[in-house]
């Protein structure tokens, strides 16, 4: 369980004036704001009778259960205890866990380890930047992490899940290059084919050039870019947090930038986008309620599952503590796509 890492707990938005509960790394956790506004996650148990304090309120930047009325700052610290004279807890072990929390790009970060490996999370690209739009999704998958990651970053699949919408069968020969980086790895394809396909047909209708890159971010970050001429430039950032072994909180932001008409574009890219991964959703649930009725019998990998290697090499060595070794040349796969 790679615990040490940064994970969205919640957007922003939904945390405001009352507590509320998040699972990360199957840790329950509740959040709430300290008078501040900054964001505090603790442990959702009160150290009392063991009571959610997620079904509790926010009392002056602390965090109230809603049983006896323990009070929690910040440092999972019991501050106020009402049945004790004078309100103070006087138990020197009336406390719960805290974890390190942030609040970056409208999302609140929470890292369940020890201690993070890196001081903040990963930005989204050019997100709020002039000149570019930008829309978020939120869904949750039925699926572990590493499914999600390798859905995400699978062409493949796109000609028949996604038939028409993204993609639609040519039987033509693609050449990827997939090169090795220092937090992870990225593809790159050539003379890919955009036949019969909403997505292009409505947002790259002339034969421009494309110039398309699916890249894997150590340990649960995907990126897909896609450049056009006229400086047109598409984002597809997915941040996957594992609620739990079989469940993952898959958090998106799409950004783009299409000259002035960014705004009109996404009154039709953002339902097509929603479309699209709600089939990714629909996909990876189907897929593994069958694993499950087939007792996990072990997957095959092809050359074609281009990052897929490179994501499960990464995130082997990571939960066991080491680096993987990056300094690979680059190679091509052939894809018929």
């Amino acid at each position: 369980m790679l615990t040490d890492y940064w994970y969205i707990a919640c957007p922003s938005a939904g945390l405001l004036r009352r507590p509320l509960a998040a699972q990360v790394l199957s840790h329950k956790l509740v959040l709430f704001r300290t008078e501040d506004g900054t964001p505090a996650a603790l442990e959702d148990r009160c150290a009392h009778r063991g009571m959610p304090l997620a079904g509790g309120r926010v009392s002056e930047g602390t965090v109230q259960c809603p049983y006896h009325g323990w009070c929690y700052d910040k440092s999972g610290k019991a501050v106020h205890v009402p049945a004790v004279p004078g309100g103070r807890s006087c138990l020197p072990d009336a406390s719960v866990p805290a974890f390190r929390c942030v609040e970056q790009d409208g999302y609140v970060w929470v890292c369940v380890g020890s201690e993070p490996v890196h001081e903040r999370p990963l930005s989204f690209a050019h997100l709020g930047e002039p000149g570019w739009t930008s829309f978020r999704m939120y869904n949750r998958f039925e699926a572990p992490v590493e499914s999600c990651l390798e859905n995400f970053l699978d062409c493949p699949h796109a000609t028949f899940v996604h038939r028409h919408w993204f993609r639609t069968p040519t039987e033509r020969e693609v050449r990827c290059t997939v090169r090795a980086l220092d937090d992870g790895a990225v593809a790159e394809y050539f003379d890919e084919p955009r036949e019969k396909s909403a997505v292009w047909a409505l947002l790259a209708p002339s034969r421009a050039e494309m110039q398309h890159t699916d890249r894997y971010i150590a340990p649960s970050t995907t990126r897909v870019d896609y450049r056009f001429a006229e400086d047109k430039h598409y984002i597809i950032t997915s941040s996957c947090t594992p609620v739990n072994e079989r469940l993952t909180d898959v958090y998106t932001v799409i950004t783009f930038r299409y000259k002035f008409w960014g705004r009109l574009v996404r009154l039709f890219f953002e339902p097509l986008s929603r479309r699209i991964i709600a089939q990714d959703v629909e996909t990876l649930r189907q897929q593994h309620l069958n694993i499950d009725r087939h007792e996990n019998r072990p997957f095959r990998i092809i050359e074609q599952d281009v990052l897929l290697p490179h994501i499960r090499r990464w995130r082997t060595s990571l939960a066991n503590g080491r680096q993987p070794e990056t300094k690979t040349d680059p190679y091509d796969v052939r894809i018929v796509i």
